[in-house]
C-alpha cells in the first residue's frame, strides 16, 4: 500500500472516530436533558402535592390523602366529545361552606377550537332565569345545587342549544392556591375603584390603582359586586382575570411551574377531563398559543330585565329565551 493511501485511510479513520465521539456526546446531552426534565417535573409535581396536603385537612384534623380524592360527579355526567375539533368545558366556581349544599357563583362555558386555534369563554350570570329540566323555572345556579354538573349540562343544552363535553369544578380556596403558585409575586391588576365588602366569610379591601394582587385579593377582585352594575361588573372582572391568568400560564415561568401547579390543584378540583385530554390540550396551547380569549355574557345588555318571582326564588334576570339561545350559538359557531 502506498504511503499516500495509508495516510488517507488514517485521516478517514480519525474523522469517523471524531464523528462517533460527537454523536455519543450529543446523545449524552439529550439523555441528560431528558433525565433532568423528568426529574424536575416529578419534583415539582410532588412538591405541589405536598403543599396541597399541608393545606387540606379532614373534619377530624387529619390530612386528606390526594389518592383518596376522586370525582364526585364523573359517573353521572353524560357529556360526550363529538370529535368536531372543538372542546367545550363547563367551568364552575363553587363556594363550599362546611356541610351546606355547594353554590355555583361562577358559571362559564370555555371552548377551545384546535382547528381555528381560538379560545372563547361565555359567562352565564347566576340569576339568569331558565327552565331546569324536571324542576321548572329557577335561577340557573340552582341547577347545580339540585343535580350537580349533569343537570347544569342538561339545562344549558335545553335552554341555549349548547352541549358541553366536559366539566371542571374548582373550589374558591383552590383558585387562591392556583394564583399563588402560578404568580407568587402577585398578578398585576388595574383596580378601577376602591372595593370594600365584609361578611362572615368574605373580606374584600382593595384600593383604586395598579396593584400586584395575591390569590386571596384576586379572588376578592373577581367576586366583588357591591356597586351599581352588580353581577354585570363582576362577570366582566371574572373574564378579565381569566385572561390575566392565561398570560401567566403560557409564559415561560408558567410552563416551568405546570407540574407543581397540577399537583397543587388536585385537592381543589373535580373534573372529568382525563390526563390524556389535558396533555393534548396543553400541547396544542403550548405550540399554538392563543393570543386572546374571546368573551361573551348572558344575558346581554339589550336583552335583560329584572323581575321578582314567588318565594323562595326572588329577584331574577329575565330575558328573551329565543334571542339568548341565538346569541350564544352565534358566538360559539362564528
Amino acid at each position: 500500500m502506498e504511503r499516500n493511501d495509508v495516510m488517507s485511510e488514517q485521516r478517514s479513520l480519525r474523522t469517523r472516530r471524531k464523528r462517533k465521539r460527537k454523536k455519543r456526546f450529543f446523545i449524552a446531552i439529550i439523555f441528560l436533558m431528558f433525565i433532568t426534565a423528568i426529574s424536575y417535573t416529578g419534583y415539582e409535581y410532588m412538591m405541589g402535592k405536598q403543599e396541597s396536603q399541608g393545606r387540606v385537612s379532614g373534619d377530624d384534623g387529619s390530612d386528606i390523602k390526594l389518592d383518596d380524592i376522586s370525582s364526585k360527579y364523573k359517573d353521572e355526567f353524560k357529556g360526550v366529545d363529538n370529535n368536531d375539533g372543538k372542546t367545550n368545558v363547563l367551568l364552575l366556581g363553587v363556594d363550599q361552606r362546611s356541610d351546606e349544599t355547594p353554590r355555583s357563583d361562577t358559571i362559564m362555558i370555555a371552548q377551545y377550537d384546535e382547528n381555528g386555534e381560538k379560545a372563547k369563554v361565555a359567562s352565564l350570570m347566576r340569576d339568569l332565569y331558565v327552565n331546569i329540566p324536571g324542576h321548572g323555572y329557577n335561577k340557573i345556579n340552582a341547577a347545580f345545587a339540585i343535580g350537580g354538573p349533569e343537570l347544569m349540562r342538561q339545562t344549558i343544552k335545553e335552554n341555549f342549544g349548547i352541549d358541553v363535553e366536559y366539566y371542571s369544578i374548582i373550589d374558591f380556596d383552590g383558585f387562591t392556591h392556583i394564583v399563588d403558585t402560578l404568580a407568587p409575586n402577585g398578578v398585576e391588576v388595574d383596580v378601577e375603584k376602591d372595593m370594600q365588602y365584609k361578611a362572615s366569610d368574605t373580606n374584600i379591601d382593595l384600593k383604586q390603582g395598579t396593584h400586584d394582587l395575591n390569590g386571596e385579593e384576586l379572588l376578592g377582585y373577581a367576586r366583588y359586586r357591591s356597586d351599581s352594575k352588580g353581577d354585570f361588573a363582576r362577570v366582566e372582572r371574572q373574564q378579565e382575570v381569566i385572561k390575566l391568568l392565561k398570560d401567566e400560564a403560557v409564559s415561560l415561568n408558567g410552563v416551568m411551574k405546570a407540574p407543581r401547579l397540577i399537583g397543587t390543584l388536585q385537592p381543589y378540583i373535580d373534573t372529568n377531563v382525563g390526563s390524556g385530554k389535558i396533555l393534548d390540550l396543553g400541547k396544542d396551547l403550548l405550540f399554538n398559543p392563543v393570543n386572546d380569549i374571546e368573551t361573551f355574557s348572558l344575558p346581554t345588555d339589550d336583552n335583560v330585565r329584572n323581575e321578582r318571582v314567588d318565594y323562595p326564588i326572588g329577584l331574577v334576570l329575565a330575558h328573551d329565551e329565543e334571542k339568548s339561545a341565538q346569541d350564544i350559538q352565534e358566538f360559539f359557531n362564528e
